[in-house]
């Protein structure tokens, strides 16, 4: 396997990077934004005490509504110049500086929301009726009065608002260590080529054919990740802890219960996916032992779990071929879907490949005057897929900000995974209908049972974890590396079953999930697999109709309850009922990959 060298960020070439400047032209520029959330804040602030009439509400929440978006756009610039490159102190530095100005800012302007929550409905009523401009803010004024018994006197809000920056902590530690200070042992493949080990290229490596490499590559990360154990527990606790201190500070029964409230979501969707993928637990086992047997191993190891069984149809996809081929397969939802995708393609919202220091993974953040997509692109299948995805996130983004007024347009983390897994499943649906090499066909099949093992039963045992060691926090026991390697360990042995030997360093996994530091994200990707799957269906049979309900789905933003959206699109999160049909149809996968590959 032949690698290339990462370059710096000083060599990428400029058209694979992505177009900060349309954000900010300068830092100048962004200083005179910073600074001026600080005035406006000032002036909010000046508000205090006042929010007895319409048109004092009124003026306060236009303030309000500007400080969001200043905020959210030198934030948003600050956290991609970083990304860019982690180990840029100027760029850290930057970030220092917004977070602290996000501080002073929410400081400021605490006391609005018990004054706000303090005022009768008869009379908020009245409000509307006297100012009809008002009727901009009533859906973020209803949804934080639907909070009314979590929210404190001004005092105690101002000081929970300072607490934020302290609470930043742990995701900020764990961030530098998993980005900037973590390097990992270089293994060598069997012509004696020296192969780097990143983050960015992990998954690559544990798709190789050769075993070999996939074990040194697996060994490589999780001894380093095991050397640095009490380190990583530690700021996993002090997580959870700050989770805990919210939570009870806002007298919720829960750090679960807290996290959900924000975004309106009711805990028991949560149970009911664990619960739902628990049943279904026999699927997995099931594709485990086929997987043993197709590649014809003794034992199956938690480093055979990403190589491709199908290793004869293994394609390398260019940048330029995934592109062509993502646009190709959202033509269903319509040429106006299509026109943003080639917008974003023509005009730099990427940026695409890894470079040395750069911020692992991939994401969208999206912006007003467009989103914003960080990619490390490996000329791989599960590449594709990711751009797929992430544009599926950009989209969303796009069309709710172009639809929705700023104080609506962002919606919640409950349906931020739907978009994206639906582009992913159409981009599926779209390679299998023009393959007829059943080699191929297969591999595709292959790909696509990974990414139900990954997104939907790999994403709820996180989800599970990151329940459980909350629940044990709030019992009182101690996180240690110990009780969290068991833990994870335990997990692993329930969802993979009798025909996978869980190895130890598996153990150390949690160590580089940046995911568990979100505040309970990543049930999200499990439920949202699960609506994606639903909607493509719906989309391909349906057509026109199914296509006008996605539209208005993804130009939402968070103009409805996230339930409510979904059930606009024609998927009710409520009941168990998506996630068993996207498993009944993972089985079916199964069955028809086995049949292929015994002809």
């Amino acid at each position: 396997m032949a690698q290339q060298k990462i370059p710096t960020r000083a060599e990428v070439e400029v058209q694979n990077t992505w177009a900060l400047e349309d954000l900010y032209p300068s830092l100048e520029a962004w200083n005179v934004d910073l600074k001026k959330a600080s005035e406006l804040a000032d002036k909010a602030a000046s508000y205090q005490g006042k929010l007895n009439n319409a048109k004092a509400l009124l003026e306060y929440c236009t303030l309000e509504e500007e400080i969001g978006e200043i905020l959210r756009s030198t934030s948003g610039y600050a956290s991609c110049k970083k990304d860019e490159d982690t180990t840029n102190s100027a760029s850290q530095a930057l970030v220092a500086q917004v977070t602290a100005a996000a501080v002073e800012c929410s400081g400021k302007i605490a006391f609005s929301t018990p004054e706000i929550m303090a005022i009768e409905d008869d009379t908020l009523a009245g409000y509307y009726t006297q100012c009809p401009e008002l009727e901009r803010y009533r859906r973020s004024i209803a949804d934080s009065r639907r909070m009314k018994d979590h929210v404190l006197s001004a005092a105690e809000e101002r000081l929970l608002a300072a607490a934020g920056e302290m609470a930043e902590s742990p995701e900020v530690i764990h961030s530098m260590l998993d980005n900037a200070d973590l390097t990992f042992p270089s293994i060598k493949n069997a012509q004696g080529e020296e192969l780097q080990v990143t983050n960015g290229s992990f998954i690559s490596l544990m798709e190789s054919p050769d075993r070999d490499v996939r074990k040194a590559a697996f060994e490589s990360l999780y001894h380093t990740y095991a050397g640095v154990k009490n380190t990583t527990a530690s700021a996993l606790a002090a997580q959870v802890n700050q989770l805990k201190f919210f939570a009870k500070a806002r007298k919720y029964n829960s750090t679960l219960e807290a996290s959900l409230d924000a975004t309106n979501v009711p805990v028991e969707v949560y149970d009911n996916l664990i619960q739902a993928v628990h049943e279904d637990l026999p699927y997995l086992h099931k594709y485990m032992a086929l997987r043993k047997k197709l590649l014809g191993v003794d034992e199956l190891h938690m480093y055979d779990l990403y190589t491709p069984i199908v290793a004869e149809a293994d394609v390398t996809v260019t940048f330029e071929q995934a592109k062509e081929n993502v646009m190709k397969a959202v033509a269903v939802l319509g040429d106006e879907y299509q026109a943003i995708l080639k917008e974003g393609f023509e005009n730099r919202w990427l940026d695409v490949y890894e470079n040395q220091g750069k911020r692992s993974g991939a994401y969208s953040a999206g912006h007003r005057v467009h989103p914003f997509v960080l990619l490390n692109h490996k000329d791989t299948l599960n590449s594709e897929f990711t751009l797929a995805h992430e544009m599926g996130h950009a989209i969303h983004s796009y069309l709710s900000n172009r639809t929705q007024t700023p104080v609506d347009a962002n919606y919640v983390i409950f349906v931020a995974e739907v978009a994206s897994t639906c582009n992913e499943a159409l981009l599926m649906q779209s390679l299998l209908k023009e393959t007829t090499d059943k080699k191929v066909r297969a591999y595709l099949i292959n790909y696509f049972l990974e990414q139900f093992r990954t997104t939907l039963y790999r994403q709820t045992m996180f989800a599970e974890f990151e329940m459980l060691i909350n629940q044990a926090s709030e019992r009182g026991e101690a996180l240690t590396s110990e009780m969290l390697n068991k833990l994870y360990h335990e997990l692993n042995v329930q969802y993979y079953g009798p025909d996978v030997v869980v190895d130890q360093e598996i153990d150390f996994e949690w160590e580089r999930i940046p995911h568990f530091y979100y505040n309970f994200y990543v049930f999200q990707y499990a439920t949202g697999f699960s609506a994606a799957m639903a909607l493509s269906e719906r989309i391909l049979k349906e057509g026109e109709p199914a296509v006008k309900d996605y539209l208005g789905f993804l130009s939402g933003g968070c103009s409805k309850d996230p339930i409510s959206l979904l059930q606009g699109a024609g998927v009710d999160m409520r009941t168990p009922k998506p996630v068993h049909e996207a498993l009944a149809l993972f089985n079916s996968l199964i069955d028809e990959l086995d049949e292929l590959l015994s002809e």
